[in-house]
C-alpha cells in the first residue's frame, strides 16, 4: 500500500500510541486524539492570520511551561527543529480549548499528578527537574506494564500528551517539511478536510 493511501488519523493514532496500546487507551485519550485531529484540520483550512502575541486559552503559565518541556522531550531538537520550535504547546492548548470539559479536566488532572509525583520523588516540579530526572520520570511512565492505581493517572496522561504532541508536530509545517520532507500529501491525501462549517469542508 502506498504511503499516501494510509488514513491520516489512523497513521497518527498508531504512531502516537503504538500497536496493542491503541485499543487499550481510555476513552478520554481517544477523545483528545480525535480533537487533535480536528484541530489540525481546522488550522490547515483556516486562512493565515496576522502574527500576534500568543496567549494560552486553557493552560496557566506554569502548565504551559510543563507542556512545552514535555513535548520537547517527546520530540527533541536534533538536526531538525523539535516540538518547541513547532509550537506544539500552542497546538495542545488549542485542542484543550476545543475539547469537552471532562476530557480537558482529565488532561489537566494529569499535569497536576505529574507535578505532585515529582515533588514526592524529587522535591521539585517536573519543569524544575534536571534533564536526566525528567527522562527518568517519563521512562518509568512509558514502560509501566501493570501500573498501580496510584500510577495509572500518570501513565494515561503521558499517553495523552505523547499522542497530542505527535499529532501537533507531524501536522505542523516543521514536522511535515523539515522532519520528514513531505509536502503535505503523506498524511493529508486521504483527509477530507476540516468539518467546521465556516471552512466549507
Amino acid at each position: 500500500m502506498a504511503v499516501v493511501d494510509v488514513n491520516r488519523r489512523e497513521a497518527l493514532r498508531r504512531l502516537a500510541l503504538g500497536g496493542a496500546a491503541v485499543t487499550a487507551a481510555p476513552l478520554w485519550i481517544e477523545n483528545l486524539i480525535a480533537a487533535a485531529d480536528q484541530h489540525a484540520a481546522h488550522k490547515a483550512a483556516a486562512k493565515p492570520a496576522a502574527a500576534a502575541a500568543w496567549k494560552p486559552k486553557v493552560l496557566s503559565a506554569a502548565q504551559n511551561e510543563t507542556v512545552t518541556t514535555l513535548s520537547e522531550l517527546i520530540i527533541p531538537t536534533t538536526d531538525t527543529p523539535g516540538a518547541k520550535a513547532a509550537k506544539v504547546n500552542e497546538f495542545i492548548d488549542g485542542v484543550l480549548a476545543d475539547t469537552s470539559a471532562d476530557d480537558r479536566t482529565k488532561f489537566l488532572d494529569g499535569l497536576t499528578w505529574l507535578d505532585a509525583h515529582c515533588q514526592e520523588q524529587h522535591k521539585n516540579t517536573f519543569a524544575g527537574l534536571t534533564g536526566d530526572q525528567q527522562v527518568s520520570v517519563l521512562t518509568a511512565l512509558s514502560t509501566a506494564v501493570n501500573p498501580s492505581p496510584a500510577e495509572t493517572p500518570g501513565v494515561d496522561f503521558f499517553k495523552a500528551i505523547k499522542a497530542m504532541t505527535i499529532t501537533g508536530y507531524y501536522t505542523s509545517e516543521i514536522g511535515l517539511q523539515q522532519e520528514i520532507g513531505d509536502d503535505g500529501t503523506m498524511f493529508f491525501t486521504e483527509f477530507k478536510g476540516c468539518t467546521h462549517p465556516e471552512h466549507g469542508a
